[in-house]
């Protein structure tokens, strides 16, 4: 059976301290690439093949472009987003339908209620049925859709990894990683993902993070567009609170999560991190990535403390704060 690396191959990458006593410690691997593509430094073994889940929207994003779907600004970030499912994500999901002629019925993935606190309290108070528009991956999936409108594909099936979207999505990012695919599997959201070494997620990541808008080759000037477009609405990549959101509006970095405790994060100098939790835990992944970026030169460290200071690397107990998750990179 395929499998990530183990436990005797993580290192410890973040801990969790309650009044002093560290209760949890989170291991992993992490590696990063220094603004020219070299490596910077290596933890656990970045070697392993993992499942980079939402982590690989950026290459999913380039290439539903790059077959044919017409998306700009929030539209163009929104096709790699991880949403929170609010109105204001909801009506984008429901512009790129709108314009390839579609409606939120050709969604595939599964009907979900929004992350977003505010907007799940709202609809429950209101009635509302969970719906696939706000599945946090409706952006990606009406992305993809309307690549298929655009290139003439059936829109029926979209998913499946046979058909022909899949097929150019699956080419884009091994010629963006430079890694044959290890193994597809589906993602939580129906969608085929796509198997890599940890490494060569982070180059495919520093490629689209290091492109420009001006280069000759179309799929670098998709990919500038790409982190253009999510660093200058950083609230489309995630939502209120969220840890994306957060990285991307202090630090001007493109940050992606991805679930099982994948991050990938690139600096504005094109410094790059790719990393992977072994417990699938999340709650230390962005800070661990931030803490990275700073060790290598890349963002400041009196910004990446301020940040690790937010309300939401806190541990409580009776009500206030009690301890800090920490990064230990």
């Amino acid at each position: 059976m395929a499998q990530t690396f183990t436990v005797q191959d993580a290192e410890e990458l973040a801990v969790v301290e309650r009044g002093g006593f560290v209760e949890s410690r989170h291991a992993g691997s992490a590696i990063v690439l220094s603004p020219a593509g070299d490596v910077v430094t290596r933890l656990g073994d970045p070697d392993a093949t993992i499942l980079p889940r939402s982590s690989l929207k950026p290459l999913q994003a380039v290439a539903v472009v790059t077959a044919g779907a017409a998306l700009e600004g929030e539209h163009l970030a929104l096709a790699t987003a991880s949403h929170a499912g609010t109105d204001r994500h909801v009506a984008l999901v429901r512009d790129v339908l709108s314009a390839a002629g579609l409606t939120e019925d050709h969604l595939a993935c599964p009907a979900s209620r929004p992350s977003d606190t505010a907007t799940r309290d709202a609809m429950v108070r209101e009635h509302l049925e969970p719906a696939a528009i706000r599945h946090n991956c409706s952006g990606k999936h009406a992305a993809m859709l309307a690549a298929c409108v655009a290139t003439g594909w059936d829109v029926a099936g979209y998913l499946d990894p046979a058909h022909p979207l899949q097929t150019h999505i699956r080419e884009v990012v091994e010629r963006l990683t430079g890694e044959k695919i290890a193994a597809t599997v589906i993602d939580g959201c129906g969608a085929p993902v796509h198997a890599l070494p940890l490494a060569s997620l982070a180059r495919g990541i520093h490629r689209i993070g290091t492109s420009s808008e001006r280069s000759p080759f179309a799929l670098h000037r998709v990919a500038g567009a790409l982190v253009r477009a999510v660093r200058e609405n950083p609230w489309v990549i995630d939502g209120p609170g969220g840890g994306d959101t957060m990285a991307i509006e202090r630090f001007g970095v493109f940050s992606k999560l991805g679930a099982e405790g994948v991050q990938i994060m690139v600096a504005p100098d094109g410094t790059t991190v790719a990393l992977k939790m072994l417990d699938g835990s999340l709650r230390a992944a962005p800070l661990v990535a931030l803490q990275l970026l700073a060790n290598a030169g890349a963002l400041p460290p009196n910004e990446v403390a301020d940040a690790a200071a937010h309300p939401s690397f806190a541990v409580q107990g009776g009500g206030r704060e009690v301890g800090r998750i920490r990064a230990t990179v």
